[in-house]
């Protein structure tokens, strides 16, 4: 039986790989994005609710890619939309500040965020206005509004693509080369994670990652169709210490070089960062 391996959630053998390389030589016209589009329907590669995963196909494509299996066209710079903009909430005025113990908040209520519906508004509106990165969305991702027993938020969440390269990571985990690109459909990272500004409670951070430690891989799977194995973050140095994920049994493996995710004239561009990484298998 022809060996296959899966990318992304899906399994392919080196005949399907060489038939994706075909297909898109008769198509040198077409723009990355409408490859990924063009490869789903092919496919007929369906989220659970009918939508085509574009998003997958895309970062598939870019791995075949990086991999020499296939060739993409270039980048279209002068095609790229500028992010977009988040809706400010209407009439919306900052809570008054909340100290608590953590068992006055019990039990919290994890909400998966789904475009569309209340709580995703409020949870890129929080992020975009208080967290110090900012709100900023791309590919496979997952995101999370923790609110209290009384109904009230008090914190996100949003995971995402894990890194393309990381030397912690990667010696942590024994990757080479070709298992690093074999693996990283199977990582998600946590990009952002807000506790709210008027939201005092000790315990709180670690207590919000085990619940949502505990229930990211039948979401991820509900969403994706493929499962994860770890989890990782990057916490910056001198900003934070990192101890909400050290409590929450996330395992300091290394730090980073400080060059981000985007680096490949290998010159320091950001500051270092500690390198958490949580196994789920």
């Amino acid at each position: 039986m022809e060996p296959k391996r899966c990318l992304q959630g899906r399994w392919l053998g080196e005949d399907d790989i060489e038939q994706v390389g075909l297909w898109l030589q008769e198509r040198p016209d077409w723009s990355r994005k409408r490859l990924a589009k063009g490869l789903c329907e092919r496919w007929d590669w369906r989220d659970s609710r009918g939508r085509l995963k574009d998003f997958a196909a895309r970062s598939l494509l870019l791995k075949l890619e990086a991999e020499g299996r296939i060739r993409l066209p270039a980048l279209q710079e002068n095609k790229r939309r500028p992010p977009r903009s988040v809706t400010p909430l209407p009439s919306w005025q900052p809570p008054p500040a909340r100290q608590a113990r953590l068992e006055e908040l019990l039990p919290l209520e994890v909400r998966v965020i789904e475009p569309g519906r209340p709580e995703a508004g409020r949870w890129a509106f929080y992020l975009d206005r208080f967290h110090y990165l900012g709100f900023r969305v791309v590919g496979e991702n997952l995101g999370y509004l923790i609110g209290d027993a009384r109904g009230q938020d008090v914190a996100c969440l949003l995971f995402g693509a894990a890194a393309w390269k990381c030397a912690a990571r990667d010696r942590f985990l024994g990757w080479d080369q070709r298992q690093r690109i074999g693996g990283l459909s199977q990582i998600a990272n946590n990009t952002r994670f807000l506790i709210l500004p008027w939201v005092r409670v000790k315990c709180l951070a670690s207590h919000v990652l085990g619940r949502v430690s505990r229930r990211i891989q039948a979401d991820w799977q509900a969403k994706y169709g493929h499962r994860l194995d770890w989890l990782e973050t990057f916490v910056e140095t001198g900003r934070f210490a990192g101890t909400c994920y050290a409590a929450a049994n996330w395992r300091l493996v290394g730090r980073t070089q400080g060059r981000g995710r985007q680096d490949a004239q290998h010159r320091r561009a950001v500051a270092p960062k500690k390198v958490f990484l949580y196994p789920l298998s």
